[in-house]
């Protein structure tokens, strides 16, 4: 049911709305390649919450958008060490789903002066599910900017297996319940490994979310794990923090 929210209104509008930045690293080196940006806003725990409010007010895209244009800002100004990180930026189905919206957000990097190969925009399967030739058109458009796509919390679906083929994807992120068991013997384990040898055989490179313990991050470096995010590495840290932390490691993008 709608109702209105002129608070999450005035903050939008107003630019209010926080960035937080997750690293997301290699596992064998430790060398740190980019960033999630997540949005966040005092008294909502986390961007979940942030957006189920949002789309109880009929704000989501907005919201959406106000956050990718952030981001976007934010890291096109950022100087050594941050200066090479990627930058992944989450899109809602809603956003794929409206016409031209691919052309606003290369309006949007042209705006904010940062080369489109920096940028990684990760979608998530109920994105594709309405109308997938159209999606995949528009991905298409981001793709040849420069601009790579990832599926997002991949493995909770039923349709991933056939969107490796069909859409023009660059990698997939697998999400942090897959892989909460794998360190055993559970059924996990074999399917994680499964999707990490299916993806590399396709030249897609695989990021794994949620990653808290070295055993963990031990068994998906052996599998061929290309990146990481998790409280093992870094949680969602303020450019302070994440320029602390990078600075921190004597390994950083080439």
């Amino acid at each position: 049911m709608y109702r209105r929210d002129t608070e999450l209104e005035k903050v939008i509008r107003s630019g209010g709305i926080g960035l937080r930045f997750q690293p997301q690293i290699e596992p064998a080196s430790g060398r740190i390649d980019g960033v999630e940006a997540l949005a966040r806003w005092e008294g909502v725990d986390g961007p979940e919450q942030l957006f189920a409010r949002a789309s109880a007010a009929r704000l989501s895209e907005r919201l959406s958008r106000a956050i990718q244009s952030k981001a976007l800002r934010a890291a096109a100004a950022w100087v050594a060490p941050l200066s090479s990180l990627r930058l992944s930026i989450n899109l809602l189905p809603s956003d794929l789903d409206r016409p031209g919206y691919e052309q606003w957000l290369l309006a949007e990097i042209e705006s904010a002066g940062i080369d489109p190969g920096r940028i990684t925009v990760e979608i998530v399967e109920s994105s594709l599910v309405a109308n997938p030739p159209a999606v995949a058109a528009r991905l298409n458009v981001l793709r040849a900017a420069g601009v790579r796509i990832a599926i997002d919390d991949f493995g909770t679906g039923y349709s991933s297996l056939a969107y490796l083929t069909t859409l023009p994807i660059d990698a997939i992120k697998i999400d942090r319940a897959m892989i909460a068991d794998i360190v055993g013997g559970s059924r996990d384990r074999i399917v994680v490994k499964a999707m990490i040898s299916m993806a590399r055989d396709l030249g897609l490179k695989v990021i794994v979310e949620g990653v808290e313990s070295p055993a963990q991050l031990q068994i998906l470096a052996d599998w061929g794990c290309d990146l990481y995010q998790g409280f093992l590495g870094a949680g969602a840290l303020d450019e302070l923090e994440l320029a602390r932390f990078v600075g921190a490691n004597e390994l950083t993008p080439a």
